[in-house]
């Protein structure tokens, strides 16, 4: 019996049997620490980019050692829960890209400014009421994606922000397309969908590179005429609002080719709009028989 019991007593007591245990309590990033490693070590060096990620660890703290990694160049916190964004991450200036969506951040370091490489950066599903104004310092950012936010404004210096070409504010509280928006020449995609509009400002045609525009599940009254002159437009989505009518230019958007139902299609989305007659059946028949008419009832 004395026997039994010490060779039990033994096998508790082998590290051997407690490591499977120690491995599922740590994560791989703690385990290295805990053994010693240089954290250098859990750096991934692709064949364009040195990355670091620490997704889905439910952080609410970002952990010193990161800061000391200055070959970082894609960094990866989503999905944690994080409060704060300490003004350490101004030292990681080689970052490329930089994703912090799914935390719980409602404002960022004025220090970010110092990211002057960065070309992406994620910031959906957060708590953001504002953004700095010193993240127009940023000027070889090419996509911000800022969905899923409290946002109603953006500093007017975004419009420095030259190089920008995918912004993405939807899902916010804003009331109008901020002004700075218009002065972004270069932006090819355009997300403002389940936000608080009431209108499409004319200065809409100023954005002649837009190839995807998003405007869905707002308030809008009307469809701008300024809005047919962005012809390279390939999708228009202005489904679930309030428009009426539409204007007699829009055939001027020939690169739509369709009507289209799936969100994900390219083409005219203009479905759920409460639309006078007869363009529910004519846009039901496709957009050739949609611009006859409206070219006819223009030349009329």
């Amino acid at each position: 019996m004395g026997a039994k019991h010490s060779r039990a007593s033994s096998k508790d007591k082998d590290p051997k049997r407690l490591l499977p245990g120690r491995r599922q309590k740590f994560s791989s990033w703690e385990d290295a620490l805990l053994l010693g490693k240089d954290p250098r070590s859990l750096l991934k060096r692709g064949m364009r980019h040195v990355s670091f990620s620490l997704v889905t660890k439910g952080m609410t703290d970002i952990p010193d050692f990161l800061w000391g990694l200055l070959e970082v160049q894609k960094l990866n916190l989503s999905h944690n829960q994080l409060r704060v964004l300490p003004p350490e991450v101004g030292r990681l200036t080689r970052i490329v890209v930089l994703n912090l969506c799914g935390n719980r951040l409602k404002s960022l370091p004025r220090e970010v400014s110092l990211l002057q490489n960065l070309k992406v950066l994620f910031l959906n599903m957060n708590c953001l009421a504002e953004v700095p104004a010193e993240l127009s310092l940023c000027r070889n950012l090419e996509v911000l994606s800022m969905s899923h936010n409290c946002l109603s404004q953006l500093p007017g210096s975004f419009a420095d922000l030259s190089r920008l070409r995918k912004l993405n504010l939807s899902n916010n509280c804003f009331a109008h397309i901020p002004i700075c928006v218009f002065s972004l020449r270069g932006l090819d995609f355009l997300h403002v969908g389940s936000n608080r509009l009431e209108n499409i400002a004319e200065s809409i045609q100023c954005l002649a590179s837009l190839q995807i525009f998003i405007a869905e599940s707002n308030n809008i009254h009307s469809f701008p005429r300024s809005l047919c002159l962005v012809t390279s437009l390939e999708l228009l989505n202005l489904d679930n609002n309030d428009i009426q009518t539409l204007p007699d230019e829009l055939y001027l958007l020939c690169r739509l080719g369709r009507v289209a139902w799936n969100p994900m299609d390219k083409g005219l989305h203009i479905s759920h709009n409460p639309l006078a007659k007869p363009l529910p059946e004519l846009v039901e028949g496709g957009l050739e028989m949609l611009y006859s008419y409206l070219k006819d009832k223009k030349h009329s």
